[in-house]
C-alpha cells in the first residue's frame, strides 16, 4: 500500500481534543490528543519549532548591529519558516485546511531551492523568466492539487523538485564553466549529499512508522513516559492519567 493510502484515524481521544473531530486526509501513527487537549499529535507538532528555530537563525545571523526589525530575509528563510508555523499548526490541529498550509509550504520551500540553484550564474533576464515560470508553475499546480485533493501529486511535486535541485547542483558542481574554487566545491558537494543522507534516513524512520504502526504502538504501551518519546509518545499511560482527571472532573 502506497504511504498516501495509509491513514491512522478513531483513535481513543480523537474526539476528545480541543480541535476534534479530525477532518484531515492524513493522520499519522502517533495516537491523537494523547499527550495533550491542545495538540492533536504532540511530538509530530513539537519538532516543528526547529523549522522556526533555523529559518529565524537564517535571517538573524549572529551579528550585533542585526536590528530586530531588519531581519536578513529571503524566500527560503521565509519558506522555512512558513513551513515550521504550518505544519505545527497541522499536526496540532488535523484540520484539512491546515494540512494544506502544511503540504504547499513543504513545496514552498523545495521549489524555492530549485529556484535558487537554476537561476544561479544565470543573466539577470534569463533569472526573472525562470523565477516567473517557477511561480507560474507553482500557482497552477496549487490550483490543481486543491482541485484534486490527492496527496499523491503533492508527493510527486515535492520529490521532483527535490530531484531538480540535485541534478541541478550535480551540473553546477562538476560541468559548469568557469568551474567553482575546488575546496568550495568540495564543500558544497559534500554538503548536498549529506542532506540527501538525512533525507533518505528520515524516509526510512517514515517508512517504519507508517507500515509498522501497531508494533510500535505495542512498544509504546509497554515501555510507558518517558522513554516511549522514543517512539513519538506513550500510549496507554497517558492515556489512563486522562481518564483519571476525566473521571475525578465528573465527580
Amino acid at each position: 500500500m502506497g504511504h498516501h493510502n495509509i491513514q491512522f484515524a478513531g483513535d481513543a481521544s480523537s474526539n476528545n481534543g480541543a480541535w476534534s473531530p479530525p477532518t484531515s486526509r492524513a493522520n499519522f501513527c502517533e495516537e491523537d490528543y494523547v499527550i495533550s487537549f491542545y495538540l492533536a499529535e504532540f511530538i509530530n507538532a513539537l519538532t516543528n519549532i526547529s523549522y522556526v528555530y533555523l529559518a529565524l537563525r537564517a535571517m538573524y545571523p549572529p551579528r550585533p548591529t542585526r536590528s530586530l526589525l531588519r531581519p536578513k530575509y529571503d524566500f527560503m528563510s521565509l519558506s522555512l519558516l512558513t513551513l515550521g508555523i504550518g505544519s505545527f499548526l497541522f499536526h496540532a490541529t488535523l484540520r484539512q485546511t491546515l494540512e494544506f498550509v502544511d503540504e504547499f509550504s513543504m513545496l514552498g520551500l523545495t521549489w524555492s531551492m530549485l529556484q535558487a540553484s537554476l537561476t544561479a550564474r544565470q543573466t539577470p533576464k534569463r533569472a526573472r523568466l525562470i523565477t516567473v515560470g517557477l511561480a507560474v508553475a507553482y500557482l497552477s499546480f496549487s490550483a490543481f492539487y486543491i482541485w484534486s485533493a490527492k496527496i499523491i501529486y503533492q508527493v510527486f511535486a515535492f520529490t521532483g523538485a527535490l530531484f531538480g535541485v540535485l541534478f541541478r547542483g550535480q551540473y553546477m558542481f562538476h560541468l559548469a564553466r568557469p568551474a567553482f574554487p575546488e575546496a568550495k566545491r568540495r564543500d558544497w558537494n559534500w554538503r548536498i549529499w549529506k542532506a540527501l543522507g538525512i533525507c533518505v534516513f528520515g524516509y526510512v524512520l517514515w517508512t517504519v512508522d507508517l507500515e509498522y504502526c501497531a508494533e510500535l504502538r505495542a512498544v509504546r504501551q509497554r515501555v510507558g513516559l518517558p522513554w516511549a518519546w522514543l517512539f513519538d509518545q506513550s500510549m496507554q499511560v497517558a492515556r489512563e492519567i486522562r481518564e483519571e482527571e476525566r473521571e475525578r472532573k465528573s465527580e
